[in-house]
C-alpha cells in the first residue's frame, strides 16, 4: 500500500507547486488534498495568530489524520505555532512548509535572504528561522523582502505577472549567500528568479517533499 500524505492547504495557489514537487521527487506517494481557503483569509484579517485559529488548524489536521495519513504536510507558512500544536497532538510526522528549506539555507551560509509575498506570514517565519538557527548554533541573519502585489496577481490568475514581480526584487538580496522563496506559491517564480541572480535559490516544496520522505522512512524503520 502506498504511503498516504495529507496536504493541508490554506490557499489554492499553494497546491500546484507541491503537486509538482511530489511528481518529481516522490511519485509513489498517495497525495490527499484538504483545502480551507478561509484560513488564509481569516489569518490576514486577524493579524496575530489567535488561540482560536490555532485550535481550528489543529482540528483541520486531525481530520487529515483520521483519513489514514502516514504524514501531514502543511503548505501555508502563516501557521507555524498551529502546526507545532498539531505535531504535538498527532502520532504521525507533521511538517511545517518551510523547516526543510530553512535547514538547507543554513548549510549554505550565514547571510540568508527571503522573498515573501504574504505579509502575515513573515512574523512567524522569522521566529521559526531564528529557532532553527539557534538549534544549529548558527549566527545566520535573515533579510526579508516583501513583494507587494504579487500574491494578488497570482490569485487573479496572472502567474507571469507574479513571477516577474518576485524576480525583479531578487537584486535586493544580491549580498546574500542564498535566497529562499518564502511560500509554496512563490516557488513557481524560481526559474525566473534564478535568471535574475547568481545567488543560489531554494524553494519550499522541493525541500519539504524530500524531508517528509526522510521522516516517513525513519518512522517505518523504527
Amino acid at each position: 500500500m502506498a504511503v498516504r500524505i495529507v496536504l493541508l492547504h490554506a490557499t489554492p495557489v499553494a497546491m500546484q507547486p507541491v503537486h509538482t514537487a511530489f511528481a518529481n521527487s516522490w511519485p509513489e506517494a498517495e497525495i490527499i488534498n484538504l483545502l480551507d481557503d478561509g484560513l488564509s483569509i481569516d489569518r490576514a484579517r486577524e493579524g496575530q495568530l489567535s488561540e482560536a485559529m490555532i485550535k481550528r488548524f489543529v482540528r483541520f489536521g486531525q481530520y487529515g489524520f483520521d483519513m489514514g495519513a502516514d504524514g501531514i504536510l502543511a503548505t501555508c507558512s502563516a501557521f507555524g505555532p498551529a502546526i507545532d500544536a498539531m505535531a504535538n497532538a498527532l502520532p504521525v510526522p507533521v511538517l511545517k512548509p518551510n523547516e526543510a528549506m530553512f535547514q538547507a539555507a543554513l548549510q549554505k551560509g550565514r547571510r540568508i535572504g527571503m522573498l515573501a509575498t504574504f505579509g502575515p506570514a513573515i512574523g512567524t517565519m522569522t521566529e521559526e528561522f531564528a529557532e532553527y538557527a539557534a538549534q544549529t548554533g548558527s549566527d545566520a541573519t535573515l533579510k526579508t523582502v516583501l513583494v507587494e502585489g504579487a500574491i494578488g496577481l497570482l490569485r487573479n490568475g496572472d502567474e507571469q505577472g507574479h513571477n516577474r514581480l518576485v524576480a525583479e526584487q531578487a537584486a535586493r538580496l544580491s549580498d546574500c549567500d542564498v535566497i529562499m522563496l518564502a511560500h509554496f506559491s512563490t516557488s513557481r517564480a524560481a526559474t525566473l528568479v534564478r535568471a535574475h541572480t547568481p545567488v543560489p535559490v531554494l524553494t519550499a516544496p522541493d525541500t519539504a517533499v524530500e524531508r517528509m520522505r526522510t521522516l516517513i522512512s525513519a518512522a517505518v524503520g523504527s
